[in-house]
């Protein structure tokens, strides 16, 4: 692929802090190649003091057409938006920008959509279960929406941004959909329990949902893509668990998000 390149590529940048355990630059850029596309994702380590400088330079090149957003950028990023999809809107964070030809740029948030399509292709049915959801970050407020859309009955949410949770808990109340609530750590009494931040990612890091209480009828998930398998996915699956990894996510979200990114 890299022999392809020249000066005629289009560039899509990937921005996050850290960045270094993403996988989007190669995946992204060989889905574009598949498409026929002269493109190239390209990552960008970028602190939160820094964004916005770097994003009003950054946007001054005349070839650089989309953004993927990924931690923590992604409630700061709808700032740099145009207009927003009404998912990304309601939610008020965004992971993936697109440049029309009237250089607007226009946001959307594909996180929870990817998910709860990785969660069903690996065979769990959402529809009037019990779900327990650690994280309301970009990511975890993404993945509570959408299932609280695919119908499971109950979501408890927690984070330890009190005010944060209880803001994402109150949005999806006013949907009038299922019943969601503040959670803790311990998944009793669920048929699924998810892990939507970044903890797992380093080898000294706790569990983020309470394993001792995990059985082998629950559905478990994490978001984390390096490394693939959590040490709460292999818990999980040492009792028994479906489960869905940040790899399973990425693939759906990859799709989802250069089929935006591409869209005319």
């Amino acid at each position: 692929m890299l022999d392809n390149f020249s000066g005629a590529t289009r560039v899509y940048l990937i921005v996050g802090d850290p960045i270094a355990q993403v996988k989007s630059p190669f995946g992204v850029t060989q889905a574009f190649e598949e498409q026929g596309r002269d493109a190239v994702c390209v990552p960008a380590h970028v602190a939160p003091a820094d964004l916005k400088d770097w994003w009003a330079g950054a946007q001054r090149a005349h070839n650089l057409d989309g953004l993927i957003v990924t931690v923590p950028h992604k409630f700061a990023c709808t700032a740099f938006c145009d207009t927003l999809s009404d998912r990304a809107a309601f939610l008020g964070t965004v992971n993936t920008l697109r440049r029309n030809a009237q250089g607007q740029w226009h946001g959307d948030m594909f996180d929870g959509l990817g998910y709860v399509r990785a969660m069903e292709k690996n065979g769990c049915e959402l529809k009037n279960k019990r779900a327990l959801l650690v994280g309301a970050g970009g990511a975890g407020s993404a993945i509570a929406h959408s299932l609280v859309l695919a119908g499971v009955s109950e979501l408890a949410i927690h984070d330890p941004d009190e005010q944060r949770c209880q803001s994402l808990i109150e949005r999806l109340n006013s949907l009038k959909l299922g019943k969601v609530t503040l959670g803790g750590s311990d998944p009793t009494g669920f048929d699924v329990a998810i892990n939507a931040t970044p903890i797992g990612m380093k080898e000294a890091d706790p569990t983020p949902i309470d394993t001792s209480k995990i059985h082998s009828q629950m559905f478990v998930g994490c978001v984390i893509t390096a490394p693939v398998i959590t040490p709460l996915i292999a818990a999980a699956r040492a009792k028994g668990c479906h489960t869905v990894t940040g790899a399973d996510m990425f693939a759906q979200v990859r799709e989802l998000m250069v089929n935006f990114l591409l869209e005319v």
